[in-house]
């Protein structure tokens, strides 16, 4: 005798009655800064050669003369001084510099390259806004660099550090820590890093206006429009407002930090932190709001934007 034994089938699923999972309004853009990352190596890769070139000129420098390097009880309080805090001050520039350099380069390349390549047709397919794209790429000069910098610099000033103890535990002298104002120092630079975020928002806006708007040559078109109009308003008018303001912009940066004074000892030798003068300043929110206008223009440009 056969017998059919029961089955149990789940019942048909309607699939007008089907609901998804609601999608986080942040993810479209935290992804987008993830897809950003993950196709700009050099972000991370720039200011890490930096970093690593001037930890290399230092070893080899402390090889080659450790005398000089290491050396400096015969020396004044002030050559001390220098000896010790130049290679943390050194290594902190080349990193902000390459940074900066890093950051204008992308861009200028952030929508321009999307359009040469004719990948915009693929971006532009996913339920991803304009808006959210535009913004995940202002996000990296404005936020995520410079995170990035923090970060490459206190671990190249942290291997410092340790290259400096070892040089002091042979040579007895004491320890690099004890006569320089770590946290001080970080603090200092998290401070530098914000303001020049904050500052340099309207260039980096301007940058990307211009790499979704140029057809070629972005670099020209991003450069030679400002200077023009400085060449204009010199002969038309005999003046130089717009110059002075360009000058200002690309390097007004002492304004967050106090007036220099006349330091009480030779290790006293950090900027001093004056953020009520630096936030105090027009200057500072009329270039945000410039930033917000032209980041407005290049999203209403990338929606008729076509690849080249």
């Amino acid at each position: 005798m056969t017998t059919v034994s029961d089955v149990n089938t789940a019942p048909p699923v309607d699939p007008a009655k089907t609901e998804l999972a609601p999608v986080s309004p942040t993810r479209p853009f935290t992804w987008s800064v993830r897809r950003e990352m993950w196709e700009n190596r050099s972000i991370v890769f720039g200011p890490l050669i930096a970093a690593g070139v001037v930890l290399l000129g230092w070893l080899l420098g402390a090889l080659h003369s450790p005398h000089v390097k290491f050396n400096v009880s015969g020396a004044d309080a002030g050559s001390q001084a220098f000896v010790l805090i130049a290679p943390y001050g050194f290594a902190a520039g080349a990193v902000l510099v390459t940074g900066v350099i890093v950051g204008a380069f992308y861009c200028l390349g952030a929508l321009h390259n999307e359009r040469r390549d004719r990948s915009i047709l693929f971006w532009k397919s996913l339920p991803v806004s304009d808006l959210t794209t535009v913004l995940s790429k202002a996000s990296i000069p404005l936020i995520v660099l410079p995170v990035i910098l923090l970060a490459v610099i206190i671990a190249t000033q942290v291997i410092l550090l340790m290259l400096g103890a070892v040089a002091a535990l042979s040579g007895s002298s004491p320890m690099p820590w004890t006569r320089l104002p770590i946290l001080q120092m970080w603090l200092v630079l998290l401070y530098g890093l914000t303001a020049m975020s904050l500052w340099y928002a309207p260039i980096w806006a301007w940058l990307l206006l211009v790499s979704v708007w140029a057809r070629r040559a972005p670099f020209l078109w991003a450069v030679l429009p400002p200077l023009a109009l400085c060449v204009v308003e010199r002969i038309a008018f005999d003046t130089g407002h717009l110059a002075t303001l360009l000058k200002q912009r690309l390097g007004g940066l002492d304004r967050a930090f106090a007036d220099r004074v006349q330091p009480a000892t030779p290790y006293d030798f950090l900027p001093r932190i004056d953020a009520a003068r630096f936030f105090g300043t027009p200057d500072v929110w009329v270039g945000l709001a410039v930033a917000a206008a032209l980041i407005a223009g290049a999203v209403w440009l990338r929606r008729s934007r076509e690849p080249i």
